[in-house]
């Protein structure tokens, strides 16, 4: 006859099946608590954190800034009425009439190397003409005439 072979017992082979399906369970739980708990508790909590070298602060670049003198003028004979402009920090400014001539000046600081925008707009009351002129630093840089009365018109650049 041969080598006679081992043999299990059912009852053996069920035991170590329920202790094996109990391990993966725990080891479940188990790895379920660690993930809820790294979420939920602060990371003070969980002990120091790793500093990041500290970098030497960045200063901000300087910005070399320019002033301009800023005319704007109105001649004519009958006056203006609707008078707009841009003014200093640009702020627009409003009269509702003004004598001519008529002239305001202002500075205005930016960075330099920006290009500026300025604007007068007026209505000619008429019958005549009006003429807007903008000067910057003694330079004129718009002129313009109006000759049609009640009508509004504008210098800018």
């Amino acid at each position: 006859m041969g080598v006679p072979t081992a043999t299990r017992t059912p009852g053996d082979c069920a035991g170590r099946a329920r202790s094996a399906g109990s391990f993966v369970v725990v080891l479940g739980v188990l790895a379920a608590a660690f993930a809820v708990s790294a979420y939920v508790v602060p990371r003070s909590a969980r002990g120091p954190v790793k500093e990041e070298p500290a970098t030497a602060p960045v200063a901000p670049a300087a910005v070399r800034t320019v002033s301009h003198t800023v005319v704007y003028e109105l001649l004519g004979a009958h006056g203006a009425r609707n008078v707009t402009f841009a003014a200093a920090g640009s702020a627009l400014t409003q009269h509702a009439e003004v004598a001519t001539p008529w002239s305001t000046q202002f500075t205005r600081v930016g960075p330099a190397g920006r290009t500026e925008f300025y604007s007068i707009a007026a209505r000619n009351p008429g019958p005549g003409e009006l003429r807007c002129r903008i000067v910057v630093d003694g330079v004129v840089v718009a002129e313009k005439a109006e000759s049609t009365p009640d009508r509004l018109f504008s210098c800018s650049v």
